[in-house]
């Protein structure tokens, strides 16, 4: 910043990605000494995110201002019966896009003339992984765990699996539990099968005429259809709009070939880019103006809210 002749001391607040800390509800949270413990010792497991509020504190510690992170991917506003899996020993977590999925979903009711805690709506977040997330009056209610893989095949993730299969693989004695973390984190999807993570790259192949990456890029959007489709089902079928946003953009087949199975349901609304900067920004904003008040980190909290 210096060295772009920024004068720090016009400064108003520091706002930083949030890291895998406990499950919290959504909004913008102040980085106090309990934030910075968790994050310095890997609460959540390791992640370069768990640095941003690290990093925020040093910045604003010696300009006695604010400083915050906005929605970290540990937003967890789940029912109760979403958590429920068929084993007691195994509960849903909520690991997702929430900065970009809260983002576009305000943005979203600008456009509809709502208000976010009055809105219901399908929130598509197309990254690494993808996350759909079931967006009721302003409580994120039911959502994938793509960070772990859950939901459709996407660039990096292999999708939702199935279980006896996944489990043969585990015990085969072919691979490490780490080898198999990262076949289906960042290893699966079109990275296992087209060798390749790069959205954009297998939308050509797509063009030149390449059998396999059309069948594997159309089993995506096939995938991501009937997750937005259960999303219907758990708002009841009231649903105000579908809202995609991430690493897409309004000319991609991907949207064209969604639309096709999905529009029955709500108007479709597009933001592309992930804009996380602006994200952060917009949600300091909220606090410095008024409009929110800053939330404070509960580490009473471990499973959810």
């Amino acid at each position: 910043m210096a060295a772009e002749g920024f004068n720090l001391s016009k400064l108003d607040a520091v706002v930083a990605r949030g890291g895998l800390l406990r499950p919290i509800q959504g909004g913008t949270y102040a980085v106090d000494e309990a934030m910075l413990q968790d994050l310095a010792s890997g609460f959540g497991g390791d992640h370069p995110s768990n640095l941003g509020g690290l990093i925020a504190n040093e910045i604003s510690a010696g300009l006695h201002i604010p400083a915050f992170i906005v929605d970290p991917v540990v937003v967890d506003e789940l029912s109760s019966i979403a958590r429920i899996t068929g084993l007691p020993e195994i509960s849903r977590r909520s690991i997702f896009h929430a900065l970009g999925q809260k983002a576009a979903a305000r943005k979203a009711v600008r456009e509809l003339g709502l208000d976010y805690e009055d809105a219901n709506l399908i929130v598509v977040y197309i990254g690494g992984g993808i996350t759909i997330g079931a967006h009721q009056q302003g409580r994120v209610v039911d959502v994938n765990n793509g960070h772990a893989g859950e939901g459709p095949l996407s660039a990096e993730r292999a999708g939702t699996l199935p279980t006896g299969d996944l489990i043969s693989m585990c015990f085969s004695g072919a691979f490490t539990k780490d080898d198999m973390i990262r076949k289906v984190t960042k290893e699966g999807g079109f990275a296992a099968y087209l060798g390749t993570s790069d959205l954009a790259e297998a939308e050509r192949r797509v063009r030149d005429g390449d059998k396999q990456a059309r069948d594997i890029y159309e089993a995506m959007t096939y995938q991501t259809a009937k997750e937005i489709a259960a999303m219907a089902a758990v708002l009841k079928g009231k649903v105000d709009a579908i809202v995609f946003t991430g690493r897409l953009d309004n000319a991609s087949p991907f949207l064209e070939l969604i639309e096709n199975n999905i529009s029955w349901i709500a108007d479709i609304l597009v933001f592309p880019g992930e804009d996380e900067l602006a994200s952060l920004a917009e949600g300091a904003l909220r606090v410095l103006q008024g409009r929110e008040q800053a939330k404070i980190y509960d580490t009473g909290s471990t499973e959810g809210v």
